[in-house]
């Protein structure tokens, strides 16, 4: 019975260490990228960083091209869980204008991180030599965030507090008047260029505040 026992324990201990060394290398790949580029990173300087050997982070991946194409495809899905779950809330909304502001600031504050622009412009910075990662990144992220608010203004056309004719171009036009100001300047004045949560807030509710002078219901 005790062989049995720790027969069953030690492959759990060994998946929880292969977890804590392979989100490491993640961590420390992440770091790397974002301040050296795709050509200025080198595993070995990964390892270094990790804690771990070269052997092991060629173990956890095959290259540094799969590596790269991990961190893009980790921050594509943290954006999609987190303006899902916000998109969610206003299908019973009984406040438009706030709700509305609040999904803009949120999906704002997540975009304007240091570290998201600075993954946003590598990943810009490298599309022609991945182009494929690239076009995952617009499609997974970008193109699917502007689907979910889609079908979420639809479902609120449908309660009548929207006139929504063409839902994609609504969703595109909404998160424009709220990103164009601060991410442009973010992205041609570099990490300098910060953002108080009180200026995206400002930035959101002036967005809503046109957006629904266009499409809000007499």
């Amino acid at each position: 019975m005790a062989n049995e026992s720790r027969g069953s324990t030690l492959p759990l201990a060994d998946n929880t260490r292969s977890a804590r060394k392979h989100k490491a290398i993640l961590d420390a790949a992440t770091e790397v990228f974002y301040h050296k580029g795709y050509t200025g990173t080198s595993m070995d300087e990964v390892a270094a960083r990790a804690a771990v050997s070269k052997q092991t982070v060629y173990k956890h991946f095959a290259d540094k091209e799969r590596l790269f194409a991990d961190i893009v495809l980790r921050a594509v899905d943290e954006i999609d869980d987190l303006f899902s779950e916000t998109a969610l809330t206003l299908h019973a909304t009984d406040d438009l204008d706030r709700d509305l502001a609040a999904l803009g600031q949120q999906f704002a504050v997540w975009l304007m991180q240091p570290d998201v622009l600075r993954l946003r412009r590598l990943i810009i910075s490298e599309a022609n030599r991945f182009p494929e990662l690239s076009r995952t990144w617009f499609e997974r992220g970008f193109q699917r965030v502007l689907a979910t608010l889609a079908d979420t203004l639809t479902h609120v056309a449908e309660r009548g507090l929207l006139r929504i004719d063409d839902p994609e171009v609504a969703a595109s036009q909404f998160m424009g008047m709220i990103l164009w100001i601060p991410v442009n300047r973010a992205m041609f004045c570099g990490d300098s260029e910060r953002f108080t949560q009180a200026e995206l807030a400002r930035y959101a509710e002036a967005g809503v505040s046109t957006f629904l002078a266009a499409h809000r219901c007499p």
